[in-house]
Formats: C-alpha cells, sequence, structure tokens
C-alpha cells in the first residue's frame, strides 16, 4: 500500500466497537475470558477490579469491608467511566457493576458488551472454596449466588449485545466464539450497527 493509506489486504478489522466489555456474575470467567481473548484479538486486557485495588492501594475486600458498598460502588463507577474511554481492549468488569444505570448505559454505549452466563449451582462448584470475594462471604453462599442471578441476570440481558453460556465450553471454545462474533459485527455497515448479534436463548 502506498505510504499513508491503509493496507487493504491486511486481516485486521475495525468494529463498530472497537472494545469488548465482559459482564457477569463472580467466578463466571470474565478475566480468564477478557485475558485470552485480549491476546487472541492483540488488545489490550484490563481487568477493573485490579485497575481499582492499584488506584486504591489495597485489595476490594480490605475496601468493602472498611468503607461499605456504597463508597466501593462509588469508586467502581469512576473506574467504568473511565475505562470504557480507551480504545481497543477487552474489559473484564466487576459483577455488580451492572446495578448502577450510569455504568450500564456507559458500557452499552462504548463497546461491545458480552455476558458470560453461569447458572448459581455451576458458580458454586467453582467458588466454593474462594475467600476474596466479599460478597460471597457469608453462611449460605449457594443461597446468596441465587440472590445475585435474580437480581444481576436481568441487568446483564439488558446491557448485554451477546449473551453467552460458559457452563459446557471450554475456554478455548469461548474465546474463538467471542472472536468470530465480535468481527462479524465489524463488517456491518453504520446503518447496521445497532443490529449486533442476538442474544442466544437461555
Amino acid at each position: 500500500a502506498p505510504q499513508g493509506q491503509p493496507n487493504r489486504c491486511e486481516t485486521t478489522v475495525t468494529a463498530p466497537h472497537s472494545s469488548i466489555f465482559l459482564v457477569g456474575l463472580p467466578g463466571s470467567g470474565k478475566s480468564t475470558v477478557g485475558r485470552q481473548l485480549a491476546r487472541h484479538l492483540s488488545l489490550e486486557f484490563v481487568d477493573i477490579d485490579q485497575h481499582i485495588e492499584h488506584e486504591l492501594g489495597c485489595s476490594i475486600r480490605t475496601y468493602f469491608e472498611r468503607e461499605g458498598e456504597k463508597a466501593f460502588r462509588d469508586v467502581e463507577q469512576a473506574a467504568v467511566a473511565e475505562l470504557v474511554q480507551r480504545p481497543g481492549v477487552v474489559l473484564s468488569t466487576g459483577g455488580g457493576a451492572v446495578l448502577r444505570p450510569a455504568n450500564r448505559d456507559a458500557l452499552k454505549n462504548n463497546g461491545w458488551v458480552v455476558y458470560l452466563k453461569s447458572s448459581p449451582d455451576a458458580l458454586y462448584r467453582r467458588l466454593r472454596h474462594d475467600k476474596t470475594r466479599p460478597l460471597l462471604q457469608v453462611d449460605d453462599p449457594l443461597q446468596k449466588l441465587k440472590d445475585l442471578y435474580a437480581v444481576r441476570h436481568p441487568l446483564y440481558r439488558m446491557v448485554a449485545h451477546h449473551v453467552l453460556e460458559t457452563g459446557r465450553p471450554s475456554v478455548a471454545t469461548l474465546v474463538n466464539h467471542i472472536a468470530m462474533q465480535w468481527e462479524q459485527q465489524a463488517f456491518q455497515t453504520p446503518a447496521k450497527a445497532a443490529q449486533l448479534p442476538k442474544p442466544m436463548a437461555d
């Protein structure tokens, strides 16, 4: 290609949304899938919880216990507002990020949102020994996950452009599926950009 002109034979594509935001309950695989997806697509990976802990200088659990949930959600909202403006990122969001309308709007309007959907039972099997998640440090974590699912599932559905069951497929299969769907929406004309892949059936 002439200097300064794009090479029309390059296989990389610019999607209507250049970033991918992953939402879902704690333990649904947002960080694991997100890290590999970013590597697969040559994008930057950002885990919002790690970003927040770096900003706070302490663990989210410590801050949560010391300052309370509202203070943490304020910090999280500021982080979401900042990170959705970064071009070309795969962003792993916190499980409760969708609770605030401002976060839902920021995610939906600035990137392509994928809901990694897992059942409370599957998540419990995965998380029952995890002591790092503040919301699960309760007497009955399975019931807590069911309660979280009841509140958050409709919000994840509301914000997501694509819904993906994470139960049986391997991480590599999930990554390939998301990458394929993302690249498909990249070829849509601007007039069709709103017609993103329809959510898979529950």
